[in-house]
């Protein structure tokens, strides 16, 4: 057992104990936030030499799973802060590296992501708010619809149009600290599920210094393709696993206890169905997960391009089947709980949270973007080899 999964199984019972008062309140998981922090896990990424765990995007997969069992809301707060400093790890310059890496290992300095835009929405590779230049400093004006976390951050990594004259493809990855920023919050988060989340809406004004862009100026498509889409697509279907698992986990030990519902018999050939089938699910996301997992660091390894159809095409697949099998998987569960034991809020497994929380993994980067793409790319590729080798 490496030392961050021994950790995230110790903090597991922390985040399980906040998650349904979070939810409810659409508060911010103040205690489990702090307890991640505290351990050294927001550093997992960070290279060693830095005062980081030194970890990797299969350390990554490995604990967003098991903390998405206590909160999916916490875990995907810390996948995504995650998410945030693997790009400063591989894209950053060596002044801004110096400076915040060893931040966010020792302090737990929290990363939030301002991709979103008005007018755009999650599309992750245009921006229409450009970056002005003021002396030798840039100047950040940005609006953002949804900013997971954004007011408790210590930071943001902001995507913007490089400049005035640029086209909206051609953008910029800036990092803003806390103090460098006015940050706003301009609509509030009453959501269906990831309550706890806190995805606001925010207004951002700040100046940047030059050495806080990340990657060359209008390069983000560059860390998007290596960093960003990678380690989002699979530290976000971690976390959907994860909190799929604990539903199947907990309906299961249920049924085996002494406090089983009256109405669902393990010897039932329904029930056993219906388990089978959410079982399935995750099993087929699983494996999917694990195969992508291994050829994302297998690439990074031998220093491979990403930017390849078959790539592409296997990523966003990984992203849209995750989010859609194991939404599936707790909605059978759900149904075989019935209306006390799926459908209520007090029920002894939280199945209705949990497919509160689901129902949002097909919109968080929307699966019909993504599979305009797919289809888009397959018209180019057709199939695709049947091996997966680079």
């Amino acid at each position: 057992m490496t030392k961050a999964i021994a950790l995230a199984t110790e903090l597991l019972p922390v985040l399980a104990q906040h998650a349904a008062k979070a939810d409810a309140e659409a508060a911010f998981p103040h205690e489990s936030v702090r307890a991640l922090r505290e351990s050294g896990l927001f550093g997992l990424l960070v290279p060693a030499e830095h005062g980081g765990m030194d970890g990797d995007l299969g350390d990554l997969v490995d604990v967003a799973a098991l903390l998405a069992g206590g909160c999916l809301s916490t875990a995907m707060i810390w996948a995504m802060h995650c998410q945030q400093v693997d790009a400063v790890v591989r894209h950053a310059g060596e002044r801004l590296r110096t400076e915040l890496l060893p931040r966010i290992a020792r302090e737990g300095y929290y990363l939030a992501s301002v991709t979103t835009e008005p007018g755009k929405g999650g599309h992750l590779l245009s921006a229409h708010s450009a970056l002005l230049t003021e002396d030798e400093n840039l100047v950040v004006q940005r609006s953002a619809p949804v900013v997971t976390g954004g007011e408790y951050a210590d930071g943001f990594l902001i995507t913007m149009k490089a400049g005035p004259d640029a086209p909206s493809n051609r953008m910029s990855l800036v990092h803003l600290d806390r103090t460098q920023v006015d940050a706003q919050v301009v609509r509030g988060w009453d959501a269906m599920g990831m309550r706890a989340t806190r995805s606001v809406g925010m207004r951002l004004s700040g100046i940047a210094a030059g050495h806080q862009v990340i990657g060359a100026p209008g390069g983000f498509r560059e860390i998007a393709i290596d960093s960003m889409i990678p380690a989002g697509h699979l530290a976000w279907s971690s976390c959907w696993l994860g909190a799929a698992r604990e539903a199947l986990d907990g309906l299961v030990a249920l049924i085996r206890s002494g406090q089983r519902p009256r109405g669902i018999s393990p010897d039932s050939d329904l029930v056993r169905h219906r388990l089978a089938r959410a079982r399935i699910d995750l099993e087929l996301s699983g494996a999917y997960l694990l195969r992508m997992r291994d050829e994302v660091l297998r690439r990074r390894l031998a220093g491979s391009p990403f930017n390849d159809r078959p790539l592409h095409i296997r990523l966003d697949t990984l992203k849209v089947a995750c989010s859609e099998l194991t939404f599936s998987a707790v909605d059978r569960l759900v149904q075989l709980g019935g209306a006390m034991t799926g459908y209520q809020r007090d029920a002894p497994v939280p199945l209705e949270r949990h497919f509160r929380d689901l129902r949002s993994a097909s919109l968080n980067y929307s699966n019909d973007r993504l599979l305009t793409a797919i289809g888009a790319l397959t018209l180019l590729d057709g199939a695709g080899p049947l091996s997966w080798a680079p």
